[in-house]
């Protein structure tokens, strides 16, 4: 078999040792053999016990760290030829001819020279007599999977880099807490936030944390003097009403020019113009530093996983390539087209080239940032007047998820920017019924973006004759052309109800488009629903403190999540958090499996174990509920260990968004009004629909498929993209492995 190495090299990245354990793991599970490089490439040059023989228990409980346990440092040696022959040297002299490297562009760069000198670094060791022929002989290659761990998301071809949502996790939560201090004293904020010359946490802070003026190295203001620019923006804001303009400054924005602009500018321009204090608060390091979120959990885990075995069953060619993600697929893409691809963003920015720099980071950043643009508007922008003025309405129907109000919001705004009036209907379907329907206006949204729960009411209602006869009576008095409809299934079941009633009230024949929002993720035609990463996040910040109380009792615990018949949010935070077991309704529950997995787990305990963490989806078995199971784990597990059982409840519903969650419903929602005004504003009536992110790519399907897409029975699509993920969650946490996590 063959033998890997694995390092993290640059600066640290929340998400990093997720990807390291996931290697490691991967490797011991196909018998092949490991090696742990620590702190970096310094470790590779220095050699010695900095190169070690991994086993299992050498990355246990390290996903909920930060950082890399590995270690890491800057190494100039290893730039220089000589540096690389060391390193080539000791990589040979274990054996190791395959090599995972976890880092930024600057890490992967040296890995690509390193590969490409091997064959002459090897002979150049034969002839000095450091290495024998033959061991150069039967290592001709140095094969490398790069993995992309970096907080600034700079590398071109991939959707995300490791630790980049973890630090947009830090970046939001400061912004929301400076947000209820502005307001409290009608203060300015300036925060400057990490990203050198990429402006991508900036841009999506902007968006998820309700900025109100962004700067970005991309798109710097409009030539003639920033400094104007921005004080009539955040004049103008005063005027419509906004009382604690928080400013997000890119550390590599720029002027038109290409000069600097810096945090202590922007507050001297404001003081003088604007008025009132102004603090500056510079992130720094914070923005790398704690626990890793879910999503770089698991984004590193797959990774991992995916570049070990690319490595072991040798389908990585001579040529370096980094693995990661577009779409939510792993993809594997020549590692030396996404450096070129950076260097030409890079230059396009020093020549003052900005149109350019934009369109090569890609259709998401171009799309995030002309809605970023639309949000920070005082006010919709002067359009001319529109041939016919819609009138859109939005609802939020069946249970609340974290971010449905964000995409009120941008529907909204998106909606009144484009010169149609925009409706609010309280309530769900029942204010439909009710005719609780009042129109929104730009300012009546301010502020929505971060708050959890519905701003508009969200309830469950059951649409037959009656209700859907006053549903009818509602959208004709109110002369409703389009209706967006922002729920889970409850919304999805009542939008086709409408639908199907459109032959017998013409009033209902109107285009409506379904948003998805459930924490469940059992929604079909969207791989992600709004809510269900904020629902993942505090299931996985529940699972740690749970992990620390099991650890020090020699305890497993019998954890219940919600997801109804969906096991998403079990199967996810299962491999978010290193448990042993997942049960999920898709999978099935019977007492055999019961009873392996016991076994298993005193296995494990009897070679040291001291923790396990077994995780329910809420409806994964209608006899075999949590406490049956609990009881069964503690009269089978004897004195090896105890058991307890935690059901987390509506926990997992509430609290603010996540900025995954912000952002993705803004996007949503801008796609979903676009499609509506399309649809509404022709001459014949336009078609219903439900859209989603299928591929990476947003889809609109049509409502009458809904039916066919789903398992109506259990509440879920047919065809469920997070199922393949199983295998890798049941390799990585065996249970009868002696160490934990």
């Amino acid at each position: 078999m063959p033998r890997l190495g694995v390092l993290t090299s640059g600066g640290d990245a929340p998400g990093m040792n997720a990807a390291v354990r996931a290697v490691v793991r991967t490797a011991l599970n196909r018998d092949a053999e490991i090696y742990t490089i620590h702190e970096g490439y310094q470790g590779l040059l220095d050699g010695g016990d900095l190169i070690r023989l991994a086993r299992w228990g050498d990355v246990s409980s390290v996903l909920e760290l930060g950082g890399t346990a590995l270690g890491t440092a800057r190494c100039k040696a290893f730039r220089e030829r000589d540096g690389r022959r060391q390193a080539a040297k000791n990589l040979l002299a274990h054996g190791i001819d395959r090599l995972v490297v976890i880092g930024g562009d600057g890490s992967l760069t040296g890995a690509m020279r390193l590969s490409e000198e091997w064959q002459e670094l090897g002979a150049e060791l034969v002839a000095a007599g450091v290495i024998a022929a033959e061991v150069a002989a039967r290592h001709p290659a140095l094969k490398v999977a790069g993995l992309v761990g970096s907080i600034d998301n700079d590398i071109a071809g991939m959707d995300m880099t490791i630790g980049a949502d973890t630090a947009l996790h830090r970046i939001t939560e400061a912004m929301d807490a400076l947000s209820s201090t502005a307001r409290s004293h009608r203060r300015t904020f300036v925060v400057e936030v990490m990203g050198r010359k990429c402006g991508y946490l900036a841009l999506m802070a902007g968006i998820a944390g309700g900025a109100d003026y962004v700067f970005l190295p991309e798109d710097p203001p409009p030539a003639g003097g920033w400094e104007q620019h921005m004080l009539q923006e955040l004049l103008d804001g005063r005027d419509e009403g906004r009382r604690n303009p928080v400013i997000v400054l890119a550390e590599g924005a720029c002027d038109s020019d290409g000069n600097p602009i810096t945090a202590d500018q922007v507050k001297q321009v404001v003081e003088r113009g604007f008025g009132g204090e102004v603090r500056v608060t510079v992130l720094g390091h914070v923005q790398r530093g704690g626990a890793p979120s879910a999503f770089d959990r698991n984004l590193g885990t797959i990774l991992g996983h995916a570049a070990a075995q690319a490595l072991i069953d040798d389908t990585v060619g001579d040529a370096p390539v980094v693995i990661g993600t577009r779409g939510n697929r792993v993809v594997h893409v020549p590692l030396a087209e996404c450096l070129a691809q950076n260097d030409a963003v890079v230059e396009a920015i020093r020549a003052h080239d900005y149109p350019r720099a934009m369109a090569l980071r890609g259709h998401g950043f171009k799309e995030g940032h002309a809605i970023l643009r639309t949000m920070l508007q005082a006010r919709p922008s002067a359009s001319e007047p529109k041939p016919r003025r819609l009138r859109l309405a939005v609802l939020n129907a069946g249970a609340p998820a974290p971010g449905m109000n964000a995409a009120v919001r941008a529907a909204v705004r998106i909606g009144l920017d484009k010169g149609h009036e925009m409706l609010g209907v309280d309530n769900g379907f029942q204010g439909l019924i009710e005719g609780h329907v009042r129109p929104l206006g730009w300012m009546d949204v301010s502020g929505w973006v971060s708050r959890g729960g519905s701003e508009l009411g969200a309830r469950r209602t059951k649409l037959v004759g009656k209700e859907l006869y006053a549903i009818a009576r509602t959208l004709e008095n109110e002369r409703i052309d389009g209706l967006l409809v922002v729920g889970g299934w409850t919304a999805y079941v009542g939008a086709h109800a409408i639908y199907h009633e459109r032959g017998n009230y013409p009033a209902c024949d109107i285009p409506i488009v379904c948003l998805p929002a459930s924490i469940d993720n059992n929604l079909p035609g969207s791989e992600l629903s709004i809510g269900a990463d904020t629902a993942l996040n505090s299931i996985v910040w529940a699972l740690d403190r749970i992990r620390l109380s099991a650890s020090a009792q020699h305890r497993c615990f019998v954890v219940e999540v919600m997801g109804r018949r969906c096991g998403y949010l079990a199967m996810m935070s299962a491999l978010a958090s290193g448990a042993e077991r997942a049960y999920l309704h898709e999978r099935g529950v019977t007492v055999g499996d019961l009873l392996g997995d016991v076994e298993a787990l005193k296995r494990g305990f009897l070679a040291g174990r001291r923790l396990g963490l077994v995780i329910r989806n809420e409806m994964a078995n209608d006899v075999y509920d949590a406490r049956f199971m609990g009881a069964l784990y503690e009269e089978e597990s004897g004195d090896l260990f105890d058991v307890r059982v935690a059901i987390l409840g509506h926990l997992q519903q509430g609290g603010a968004p996540t900025p995954f969650d912000r952002i993705h419903a803004t996007r949503l929602a801008g796609e979903c009004i676009d499609h509506l005004i399309a649809e509404a504003g022709g001459s014949e009536p336009g078609t219903s629909s439900f859209v989603g992110l299928d591929g990476g790519k947003t889809r609109f399907w049509d409502l009458q498929d809904f039916p066919r897409m789903v398992d109506l029975g259990n509440e879920r699509p047919r065809a469920q993209w997070w199922l393949a993920l199983q295998g890798v969650a049941d390799a990585l946490g065996r249970a009868d492995r002696g160490t934990d996590g």
